[in-house]
């Protein structure tokens, strides 16, 4: 299974230099997206092979446990679509 990595909060100068090493790389929010997606659908798959396994004798733990991961993830990621599009709505209504 896969586990996603939460990090902390970065300071202006570390952020200007994610910036600029995403800039380099040519990762941009659209490809930062599509792998984040990617790692959701792992977690979801996983859970999937988890739940079959069970139904045929596996561990009731790992079952729980992936599951939950899944539900984890996906609750993140609904949340974070909540809030771009309440960026997106505020910027909308901004006057320029």
């Amino acid at each position: 299974m896969s586990d996603m990595k939460i990090g902390g909060l970065k300071t202006g100068q570390e952020l200007s230099q994610t910036r600029s090493t995403s800039k380099e790389s040519g990762s941009g929010f659209d490809e930062i997206m599509k792998e984040t997606m990617g790692k959701i659908s792992q977690v979801q798959n996983d859970a999937d092979r988890a739940v079959k396994d069970l139904a045929s004798g596996g561990d009731v733990t790992q079952a729980i446990i992936a599951m939950e991961k899944a539900d984890m993830s996906f609750q993140l990621m609904i949340e974070v679509r909540n809030r771009l599009l309440s960026a997106y709505e505020e910027i909308t209504r901004m006057q320029v």
